[in-house]
């Protein structure tokens, strides 16, 4: 049974807005979750594990997000996807909203989602742009299994988006201008649900470890001068 009051709803964020990165700073995303548990549900230690783990950790102690590059095809994707999204409203879901970011606490740590859209009380969407060849990829799997199917990379995304919000479905929406839109339902995996818990807990102690250890350096080591940050024009 999901515990309303663990659920935190962001309504207002603009996503990729200061107050949205403000909102998911030093948290483990659903995003990055593939950073925290493999593909075959294991608890993830590896390179990068451990540099998202650093990230996490320094945002937490500078309370700062570095920006990331933005390439052309996270430009086209933002694109891509709002009209994704216009057309999944206009044919399936007319009462589809916008929500910035939403939360779940888990026994004393978050972890967050940043939802396309929510559908009523039960209900999400995910837009993903993608190249045509993928696309075709994910048309030709319904047609030749016969049943949903999702690219493997966006599947623990999905997951943990229902496992954050406690919703009985998602609709995965993949799109790719000039060709067909698909829509695919995903509902909760609870095998998946419980790995991923797990993995995020193991991730939380890992960036807790990073911060403490810090922390306790910065009195001890020597040679050490605090500097001030300086505003740096930033090219996208």
């Amino acid at each position: 049974m999901t515990d309303p009051a663990a659920i935190t709803y962001h309504h207002s964020l603009e996503q990729g807005s200061d107050e949205w990165l403000a909102a998911r700073r030093g948290i483990l995303t659903a995003s990055e979750m593939h950073l925290a548990l493999t593909p075959t549900l294991k608890v993830a230690n590896n390179d990068k594990t451990r540099a998202h783990a650093f990230e996490l950790a320094a945002q937490r102690v500078t309370d700062f997000t570095e920006p990331h590059f933005v390439s052309d095809d996270m430009l086209r994707g933002t694109e891509d996807e709002a009209d994704a999204l216009s057309i999944y409203m206009d044919k399936y879901e007319p009462t589809a909203k916008a929500c910035g970011f939403v939360t779940r606490d888990f026994l004393g740590f978050l972890i967050g989602y940043s939802p396309d859209c929510i559908v009523g009380h039960d209900g999400l969407a995910e837009a993903k742009s993608r190249r045509q060849k993928f696309q075709m990829q994910v048309i030709s799997q319904q047609i030749e299994t016969g049943a949903p199917w999702i690219p493997p990379e966006h599947v623990l995304q999905c997951q943990t988006g229902l496992l954050v919000t406690g919703r009985q479905w998602l609709d995965y929406i993949s799109y790719c201008s000039g060709m067909p839109m698909v829509t695919i339902r995903v509902y909760p995996d609870a095998e998946m649900h419980e790995a991923i818990v797990e993995a995020s807990e193991a991730f939380e102690d890992r960036v807790r470890g990073i911060v403490k250890r810090y922390l306790d350096a910065r009195q001890s080591l020597p040679r050490i001068v605090d500097t001030e940050r300086k505003e740096r024009l930033e090219i996208f």
